[in-house]
């Protein structure tokens, strides 16, 4: 079941794509312009294709959005742990001093995109259904991956806007009331999310899948996730949510389906990817032109002249502040773990002083080079959405609000922290133990994406100074910029706020 070679057939209604095939021989044979909803789904080849491209969606966040700059940098340039060596992208420079407005190239490019996904993942749950003949317990699992992709895609809509339109039926015409739907409430979009996750869990999934597909234990863990989100801010479910949370994260853990990688280097190893610690990536491949990982030269020093890439831009690199932050002795800050401060010259050669950190987590050395052996310039690198140091620690931190620190949650803790070769406290008290955890996130899955949305609902910010946590509104980062009450929620994209009456109002302190 390859999930690489995706090639879009789609509608375009008010800047959403509605229909996606797979590029495989039934498609060859026909022209793509003439294939409809109606007389494209009905074999069974059609039903995987068609979900095939929403997997093929996540490959967004390494999308273009300006000069020198990618989709995945909304999400870390407004947490103040990254800045930028470039200037040129005014939208990025805009997302990293909190000078965003609705007009922004990221927030516009992820709405799109999300909705996108959605509308990809509504055909299929709709049309795989009728297709006949077909094996049903394929046809069981087809669905179920795509109502856990149309659940991804509505947690990062959720937790970026608020308030969005719930849409779950394929949109085939542009007069369809749809295409103008107004905002729904964000415990609905929730319950929604939950109902899908649910479902996909009895959909027949296997515990673990290394061809990158969705899992059982994929599933488990995005709703742990989500019930930890919902125990918080906004939606403030507390203690009943946090439990849900810790019960799921549980599964995924007594399963022992998973577990930590005792090295860092396998974090960004193409051979342990959709394995080991990796429970769900958005997939690459270095072989398929459309395919290929677009992180690696955003992250690159600027000018660095240390890799195989010719295009070396120092978009998104770490903060000193954050980097100091880390504990004396936490094996992330030692050289090529998390980061790195010194690097082969054009990726092969002498070693060189970069006099600064930069991102190693998300290093590919078969693209950019290593000693001795020059890089190819084109990466299969995966992108990490779901692994297993998260869960760990998504049970840590909910089972610690139902009950207090107990053995196991600290038991989970030190995992993470006996990688990093540090120490853990065999005693904690409740508050204690919610900050060490909230610690470890930032520390843990620093730049995988996470830590804007842990802002967002604990309302706090990890004081890189002081080690302990600063209220969201106030916060200041290092290098300036002050979060504000706005700043809880993205501004809806100006495209969409003016082709669609029905979203406004805008959200609270933006202005089209």
């Amino acid at each position: 079941m390859k999930l690489l070679k995706i090639k879009y057939i789609a509608l375009l209604l008010s800047g959403t794509l509605l229909l996606g095939a797979g590029c495989t021989k039934f498609l060859e044979e026909q022209d793509p312009s003439n294939l409809s909803p109606d007389s494209y789904f009905t074999l069974p080849e059609h039903a995987e294709a068609s979900v095939n491209a929403v997997y093929a969606n996540l490959r967004f966040q390494s999308d273009g959005a300006g000069i020198f700059s990618a989709n995945f940098q909304l999400l870390e340039a407004m947490t103040g742990t990254t800045t930028s060596q470039t200037g040129q992208n005014s939208d990025l420079n805009n997302l990293l001093n909190l000078a965003f407005n609705p007009d922004n190239v990221h927030i516009r490019q992820w709405w799109q995109a999300l909705y996108r996904g959605i509308s990809n993942a509504n055909l299929s749950i709709k049309k795989i259904p009728d297709i006949n003949p077909m094996d049903e317990t394929l046809r069981k699992r087809y669905i179920g991956e795509a109502k856990f992709l149309r659940a991804l895609h509505y947690y990062w809509l959720v937790r970026l806007w608020g308030d969005v339109p719930l849409l779950t039926e394929p949109i085939q015409n542009v007069t369809a009331p749809e295409v103008y739907a107004g905002r729904t409430s964000q415990d609905s979009v929730y319950m929604q999310i939950v109902k899908d996750l649910t479902e996909a869990e009895a959909s027949g999934l296997p515990n673990t899948e290394t061809s990158g597909r969705a899992s059982l234990g994929a599933v488990k863990s995005l709703l742990a996730s989500v019930y930890l989100t919902m125990a918080g801010q906004p939606l403030n479910k507390g203690a009943a949510y946090y439990k849900l949370a810790a019960d799921k994260a549980n599964e995924v853990i007594t399963s022992g389906s998973y577990s930590l990688f005792t090295r860092y280097m396998d974090l960004h190893n193409p051979s342990t990817k959709n394995r080991g610690e990796h429970i769900f990536m958005a997939q690459y491949s270095a072989s398929v032109s459309d395919a290929r990982n677009g992180f690696q030269g955003i992250l690159l020093p600027n000018f660095g002249g240390i890799s195989a890439y010719g295009t070396q831009v120092g978009s998104t690199v770490p903060t000193v502040s954050f980097f100091d932050s880390f504990e004396d002795g936490d094996k992330r800050t030692e050289e090529q773990q998390f980061f790195y401060t010194k690097y082969y010259t054009d990726g092969n050669g002498p070693l060189k002083d970069l006099n600064a950190p930069y991102i190693y987590k998300h290093f590919d050395t078969t693209a950019n080079g290593t000693f001795g052996i020059k890089g190819t310039a084109q990466s299969g690198l995966n992108w990490p959405l779901l692994r297993y140091a998260e869960v760990l620690l998504i049970y840590a931190e909910a089972q610690n609000e139902v009950g207090g620190p107990t053995a196991a949650t600290i038991a989970a803790l030190k995992q993470i922290r006996d990688r990093a070769k540090l120490t853990t406290p065999a005693t904690f008290t409740q508050a204690a133990f919610r900050e060490a955890v909230w610690r470890e996130r930032w520390h843990e899955l620093c730049y995988e994406g996470k830590s804007w949305f842990d802002m967002v609902r604990l309302r706090k910010v990890y004081n890189e100074s002081t080690q302990g946590f600063d209220n969201f509104v106030g916060h200041k980062f290092s290098y300036g910029p002050t979060l504000a009450e706005k700043h809880l929620l993205v501004p809806l994209p100006t495209l969409e706020y003016n082709n669609n009456p029905s979203l406004r109002p805008q959200n609270p302190g933006y202005t089209n």
